[in-house]
C-alpha cells in the first residue's frame, strides 16, 4: 500500500475529519505544558489546535507520508519552536517513555496490525501517560465498501482489483477494548458513534472519495480513463442515495492510560 497522499487535496477536503477531531481535542484535560504525540498528524490542521492548547508544551507530529509532513511543516511554521516532525510507521515508533499523551484522529484504521500499533504507542508513553483517539470503526462506510467490492468484480476492474484486500481495519468497541488490554493499557473506554456525512455536490463527492478513501484502489488502475470510470460509477450510485452523496461514517472513540 502506498504511503503517499495528495496532501494539498487532503488539506482542502478533510473538513469532516477536522470536525470529528475537534471533538476529540475538546475532551482533553491538559495542563498546557505536556509533551504530546500527534499520531498520524496529516497536514497539521488539528495539530494547530493541539498546539494552541499547549502554550508551554511540545508536540511531535508523526506521519508515514512525506507529503503530509511537508504540508504540515508549512502550515505550522508559526509553531516551529514547539513543534517537530518525524516520518515513521506508527507500528514501530522510535520513542521510549517520551510522551505524556498521544492524540490521534482518522489514522489508526489505516494500520492493519492493531496489536503492533498499540504496543508501539504504549512503549512511547511515560508511566501515567494516556492515549485519546478516534478512528473509523464497526460498520464504517459499509455501503460504499459494498459498492467497491461489486466494482472489483466487474469486467473493467477485475484484472486489477480481484483479490485486493481492504487497506483498513475497522474494529468495534469490544475488539478495541481487548486490543488495548493486550498492549497493557488500563482505564480503557471505547465506544462507537454514527457520523453520517453529506457531500455538497457530485464533483466534491468525487474529489473527496478519490483523495480520502479510495486512493490505494485507484493506484492499482493503470490508466486515467479507468480511474475516472471507477469514480464515475461510484458517483452515479451515490447520486441515488437519500440524501445524495452521503457517506455512512462510523467513528470509534478510545481512551486509555498507562500505569504509574
Amino acid at each position: 500500500m502506498s504511503r503517499e497522499w495528495n496532501s494539498t487535496e487532503y488539506h482542502r477536503l478533510s473538513q469532516p475529519q477536522v470536525s470529528w477531531g475537534k471533538k476529540v481535542l475538546a475532551g482533553l484535560k491538559l495542563r498546557g505544558n505536556e509533551t504530546v504525540l500527534d499520531a498520524g498528524c496529516g497536514t497539521g490542521r488539528l495539530t494547530a489546535d493541539l498546539l494552541e492548547a499547549l502554550p508551554h508544551g511540545q508536540v511531535i507530529g508523526v506521519d508515514v507520508s512525506q507529503n503530509m509532513l511537508q504540508s504540515a511543516r508549512e502550515y505550522l511554521r508559526q509553531f516551529s519552536s514547539r513543534m517537530s516532525f518525524v516520518a515513521a510507521d506508527l507500528q514501530a515508533l522510535p520513542f521510549s517513555r517520551v510522551f505524556h499523551g498521544i492524540v490521534s484522529t482518522a489514522a489508526f484504521h489505516w494500520v492493519l496490525d492493531h496489536d503492533l500499533l498499540f504496543t508501539s504507542l504504549y512503549r512511547a508513553l511515560r508511566p501515567g501517560g494516556w492515549v485519546h483517539a478516534q478512528c473509523g470503526g464497526g460498520p464504517n462506510l459499509s455501503r460504499l465498501r459494498n459498492r467497491m467490492n461489486e466494482l472489483a468484480r466487474s469486467v473493467e476492474f477485475v484484472p486489477y482489483l480481484a483479490g485486493y484486500a481492504e487497506p483498513w481495519l475497522f474494529q468495534d468497541a469490544d475488539e478495541m477494548n481487548s486490543t488495548l488490554r493486550r498492549a497493557g493499557f488500563i482505564q480503557i473506554e471505547t465506544s462507537l458513534e454514527e457520523a453520517p456525512t453529506v457531500i455538497e455536490s457530485r464533483q466534491q463527492y468525487v474529489d473527496f472519495v478519490r483523495t480520502v478513501i479510495v486512493r490505494t484502489y485507484l493506484e492499482r488502475l493503470p490508466k486515467e480513463w479507468l480511474r475516472s470510470l471507477y469514480m464515475r460509477r461510484l458517483a452515479d450510485l451515490a447520486a441515488e442515495d437519500d440524501p445524495p452523496f452521503s457517506l455512512d461514517y462510523w467513528r470509534l472513540n478510545l481512551k486509555a492510560g498507562v500505569p504509574e
